[in-house]
């Protein structure tokens, strides 16, 4: 009775979500290489003009007077092109400003002929030549975007396929796509999180049939496990054209049900873990702590990296700056103060950066060894367990891609959560961190789903083969899946009442 009743809720809960598995399984192929489009930092400074120091007429201080004179002093500053012309772009309390460093002007409203050549000089093409359409709906590429904060939002589409959704509000890029991001997209992401317009533009429905799809699948696929034990016979005691074998089935059954001993644990796996992304209930004890040494992974953040006042860089203008570093394409400039030294961060074409201190050259990184000792005089005598190099991504500092920063200094905290931090000496940023209440969402959901263990990702392609050969296993299990779906509902339509004839003869 339990047994024919196990069997007859994995076949229906199989009739009802074969589909679904066979998507998610192909789709995970197409995740491994193509992602949802974005625009991302790298990006905008790929596309950027760099830094014309002629044209920068104004200091910081200069240009920032020009706005309310009873205005807080700014907590951030940053020097970059825009249309052009280079301008600030100060933050303080929380709020905005961009000045243009020629004339001290606030930029005011951005005007739809400026739109249009921040669309031409990202694709480097006529905005003549491009179809111009105004955004007032999320559409497939906008799902990630929060409209409101972007509108007046127009998108520009050229012939060859190229999507640029420009903001006027901003003036800046917020999307960028072409022929290939978005068939890489709908092969990949927009499958596999069922990521449809119609459905994912209602976040809360959305999330509700992934956890649920996610969580009943991952059950059918336990049940397909549970059956598939009790149904195998070690001694062998069924007949399949005329030798013993201890698969009581034929024909796709039987392949369903070596496929499932097989690949079944993965399935079940990578649905539970699948459903975790979407954090159906806590996965995390939460970052709170009473020892106080939990607090020191804060006062480390902030000595190495704070605010900026504009009189500690009274002696270096950021003209002289930019003149120490003039063999090379600066495309940003940021005001910082790096371990108690004012600082100009200059981010460079490529995504590299120098240090330029008020009081010396540029560098390209702090010294390893000094930077480990500011942090273990900022942390105190029992602050850390260990501070040292990292010259290989670690179990919880990794990127596939490899495009996270490397070196890093590694500082283990000396508190309950045993947290970790990892620092780029390039920039003084803390770049990655860990604590004990985090294992769930690292092993639970990125180890069961991406299979990112270290001893993979460091030999690629053995992750590649690793994860398509689970891919594939899982993809014609799905099939075989859909087969005998169709199968059964064909047989109830049919209302057959004829017995099953792939079930083998057992020996007794």
């Amino acid at each position: 009775m339990i047994k024919r009743f196990l069997v007859f809720v994995h076949r229906w809960l199989g009739v009802a979500f074969c589909l679904v598995f066979l998507l998610w399984f192909p789709s995970g192929i197409g995740m491994m290489y193509w992602g949802y489009p974005d625009v991302s930092a790298d990006d905008r400074l790929e596309r950027a003009p760099a830094l014309d120091r002629a044209k920068i007429l104004l200091s910081p201080s200069e240009a920032y007077a020009r706005l309310d004179p009873s205005a807080p002093p700014p907590s951030q500053a940053r020097l970059n092109m825009f249309d052009g012309r280079p301008v600030y772009r100060f933050r303080a309390a929380g709020s905005g400003a961009t000045v243009f460093a020629d004339t001290g002007e606030e930029r005011g409203d951005v005007s739809m002929e400026t739109v249009a050549r921040i669309a031409a000089a990202w694709t480097k093409q006529a905005a003549s030549t491009a179809r111009v359409e105004e955004v007032t709906e999320v559409d497939q590429w906008t799902l990630q975007t929060n409209l409101g904060t972007v509108q007046p939002l127009w998108k520009y589409t050229w012939p060859n396929g190229e999507q640029v959704y420009v903001s006027q509000a901003s003036g800046e890029v917020v999307q960028y796509t072409t022929r290939a991001s978005r068939l890489g997209a709908y092969a990949g992401p927009i499958t596999h999180w069922f990521y449809f317009t119609p459905l994912r533009k209602h976040g809360l429905q959305w999330s509700t049939v992934v956890i649920w799809s996610s969580g009943i699948g991952t059950i059918a696929a336990l049940l397909g496990i549970v059956v598939g034990l009790w149904m195998y016979s070690p001694r062998k005691r069924y007949r399949y054209d005329g030798a013993p074998t201890g698969i009581p089935y034929r024909g796709q059954k039987r392949w369903h049900m070596v496929l499932g001993l097989i690949f079944g644990v993965a399935t079940a796996t990578w649905a539970f873990s699948g459903m975790l992304s979407m954090e159906p209930f806590p996965l995390s004890s939460g970052g709170g702590s009473d020892d106080p040494r939990a607090e020191i992974v804060g006062q480390i953040q902030q000595s190495l990296r704070s605010g900026m006042d504009f009189e500690a860089y009274a002696a270096k203008d950021p003209r002289d700056a930019l003149a120490q570093l003039v063999s090379l394409q600066i495309k940003e400039l940021e005001w910082t103060t790096v371990a108690g030294q004012p600082v100009y961060m200059a981010t460079l074409d490529g995504g590299d950066t120098r240090m330029v201190p008020v009081e010396g050259e540029p560098v390209r990184e702090l010294d390893h060894d000094a930077l480990i000792d500011f942090i273990k005089k900022v942390a105190g005598p029992d602050g850390l367990a260990d501070a040292r190099v990292l010259d290989q991504y670690d179990a919880y500092y990794l990127d596939r891609r490899r495009e996270r920063p490397l070196p890093v200094i590694l500082a283990r905290i000396n508190d309950a959560e045993q947290t970790r931090v990892y620092i780029d000496p390039k920039t003084a940023r803390l770049v990655g961190g860990y604590r004990a209440s985090d294992w769930a969402t690292r092993w639970a959901y990125h180890g069961l789903h991406s299979l990112d263990f270290p001893w993979l990702y460091n030999y690629r392609p053995a992750w590649d083969i690793v994860v398509m050969t689970f891919m594939l296993g899982g993809t014609a299990l799905c099939v075989t899946s859909l087969v005998l779906a169709w199968r059964v509902l064909g047989r109830k339509l049919a209302r057959s009442s004829r017995p099953a004839s792939d079930i083998l003869p057992s020996e007794a």
